[in-house]
């Protein structure tokens, strides 16, 4: 072949070589743009609190998601006592329990609201009676069907429909619960302190603090019927007092907070039977702290790799790492909260931040996530918020 066809095709080559190369260099930096224009958007953070001398309702504030700042504080709706959020899958309602008495029977109310999600502004729809005293946690179910909810104070769970404009019905289920354990002041009789469902929609689980029972319903998704399944229940040890419970995203494991012992316990949970066994059981404080705490909210990082866990009287965030096998937990630290008594937490979709809703010194705290470690990090970010006591995300489009 002749030298100059030879450098020729080489050339060739090379130019198309290059070619290539910048096109893939043009390519990543697009694709590095647009992650960073990702990393750049808010989300809309929504805050239930006690209403009082401080508080009218539900509070809104925007998260940035670059720097982990909040905007100022806007009142999304007025109403009493809305001390659990729920937001429907679609993004266009939100749900909230009124704990309080005052309703029939002495009963409190679940209310619905339309949402804005380019302004984040709420409209009420209607509410219902909730079917017993003090309702203090709901969650709609995966379909955005229905809403189930847990009434401490009348130791009950109810289901309620929802139709497409929003508008709750009249329940289609309700169950009292039955029984006492060892505290005669705490445990005199049922408080159902939460209601969850799992990944596949089939089954509620209701974590009853007077009962130490974490009891598993069949949930029939068209009817939104409730019935217990068989064994009903899983127990934990006498006088722990279960709270909050999650799922871990993957579906295999289960965990609950015990507000009495100041306890995380690990199940493992067959999905298809809706069948929990415990694994293990663990402390949410240092083990040199010796003074009054109590624990509320228990969350799984949506890589599945941490759990972490409220505490108030320790005032700090317990962090744990999650064996992926096992579902099993090792403690990883205490984290304080920067100030008293965290009722609730949030942990935003993009796993980055935990927001600590200290309900006594009536704040809202990030901290920035280590996604290698699950350890906290304070970003010297902070809201002030009257009463807060829950903090709800929505991703804005």
């Amino acid at each position: 072949m002749h030298p100059d066809s030879v450098s020729a095709r080489l050339f060739g080559f090379h130019r198309r070589l290059f070619g290539l190369f910048l096109i893939g260099s043009l390519f990543g930096a697009s694709a590095d743009r647009l992650a960073a224009a990702d990393s750049k958007g808010q989300t809309l953070v929504y805050l239930g609190t006690y209403t009082g001398p401080k508080s009218k309702g539900i509070y809104l504030c925007r998260l940035d998601n670059a720097t982990g700042a909040l905007s100022g504080l806007e009142l999304a709706a007025e109403t009493e006592n809305p001390s659990f959020l729920a937001i429907h899958p679609g993004g266009r309602f939100l749900y909230a329990v009124n704990e309080t008495g005052s309703g029939p029977n002495r009963a409190g109310y679940v209310a619905a609201f339309a949402l804005d999600s380019a302004g984040g502004k709420l409209t009420a729809i209607n509410k219902q009676p909730s079917g017993g005293g003090g309702p203090c946690h709901l969650v709609v179910d995966k379909a955005g069907q229905h809403v189930l909810l847990a009434n401490y104070g009348g130791g009950s769970v109810a289901a309620f429909p929802i139709d497409k404009a929003g508008k709750l019905g009249e329940s289609t289920a309700f169950i009292q619960h039955t029984g006492s354990s060892v505290d005669p002041q705490r445990q005199e009789g049922p408080h159902a302190h939460s209601i969850n469902l799992d990944a596949a929609n089939r089954f509620a689980v209701a974590a009853d603090l007077g009962l130490d029972k974490v009891l598993v319903y069949r949930f029939v998704t068209e009817k939104g019927t409730l019935a217990p399944n068989d064994p009903p229940s899983a127990s934990v040890k006498p006088g722990a007092g279960p709270r909050h419970f999650a799922f871990h995203p993957k579906g295999r494991h289960a965990y609950v907070i015990n507000e009495m012992q100041s306890t995380v316990t690990a199940f493992q949970y067959d999905a298809a039977k809706g069948v929990l066994s415990e694994v293990q059981t663990l402390s949410t404080l240092p083990a040199d702290f010796k003074g009054d705490n109590s624990t509320a909210e228990v969350q799984a990082h949506p890589s599945g790799k941490f759990l972490y866990g409220s505490n108030r009287g320790h005032n700090s965030i317990a962090v744990f790492a999650i064996d992926p096998g096992t579902g099993r937990l090792t403690y990883v630290e205490n984290k304080s909260t920067e100030g008293r008594t965290p009722r609730n937490f949030g942990i935003d979709p993009s796993g980055r931040y935990l927001l600590a809703a200290n309900q006594q010194s009536d704040s809202v705290v990030v901290f920035r996530i280590d996604p290698a470690t699950g350890r906290l990090s304070s970003t010297g970010k902070q809201l002030e918020v009257p009463s807060p006591v829950c903090v709800k995300f929505l991703a804005v489009k």
